[in-house]
C-alpha cells in the first residue's frame, strides 16, 4: 500500500551504508527506519543547539533580570 509520507533518496558512501547495516541488524530494523531514526536523532541535537543559542543571544540583549526567586513565584 503505498504511503503519503514524503520520501528523499540520499546517496551515501559504503561505510555509513554499512553502519546503517550493522545497526538495522543488531535492532532487527529496517535500514529506512534506522536512518530516519538517525537522522531525528540528529535534527534533534541540532534543534537544541540553535534554540539554546537563540536564548542566550537573547539574554546577553535583555536589560531587564529577575532574580531566581522572584522568577518562579
Amino acid at each position: 500500500m503505498p504511503t503519503k509520507q514524503p520520501r528523499l533518496n540520499v546517496v551515501l558512501d559504503a561505510e555509513i551504508m554499512n553502519f546503517i547495516g550493522l545497526i538495522a541488524k543488531r535492532e532487527d530494523k529496517s535500514l529506512s527506519v534506522v536512518a530516519k531514526e538517525l537522522l531525528a536523532d540528529a535534527i534533534e541535537k541540532h534543534e537544541d543547539y540553535l534554540l539554546s543559542k537563540m536564548a542566550m543571544e537573547r539574554e546577553t540583549r535583555s536589560k531587564k533580570t529577575i532574580k531566581h526567586k522572584d522568577a518562579w513565584k
